[in-house]
């Protein structure tokens, strides 16, 4: 089982050759068994930047929301009160980025391992990354 980070996510359905080598096998072992699961938090996330101008998509926002919820491969996981609570009480070192702090508590939640090529997560020991 596998969370994607935000920027994972966005790079492997529209930049692939972003991903690492490594993150790209995982993702691929992970898609033929339907183990991906993408944070809520991730589509705010990417809402947010596109609304600031950060994040640019080849089409409408919300016609590919549309298009990766169909994906059948993705299980997207909401943040319950049992991730939001985790979120918050991570230990420390760790930045305050809330979304982040999401991510890693549902990877944490789901006993997955996180694709990220974020270097203040790949550095946190407290939850199995991947880049």
């Amino acid at each position: 089982m596998i969370v994607l980070d935000t920027h994972v996510l966005v790079w492997w359905l529209g930049l692939p050759d972003k991903l690492s080598p490594k993150a790209k096998r995982r993702i691929d072992g992970a898609l033929s068994k339907n183990e991906i699961l993408i944070s809520s938090i991730s589509i705010w996330e990417i809402y947010l930047l596109v609304k600031r101008g950060r994040l640019k998509l080849t089409m409408d926002i919300d016609t590919w929301m549309e298009r990766v919820e169909a994906l059948p491969f993705i299980r997207f996981v909401p943040v319950d009160n049992k991730i939001a609570a985790k979120s918050v009480s991570l230990p420390p070192p760790l930045h305050n980025d809330p979304a982040d702090r999401m991510i890693i508590a549902t990877a944490l939640q789901e006993n997955a391992v996180l694709i990220t090529s974020d270097k203040r997560i790949l550095k946190y020991h407290y939850v199995q990354t991947l880049w």
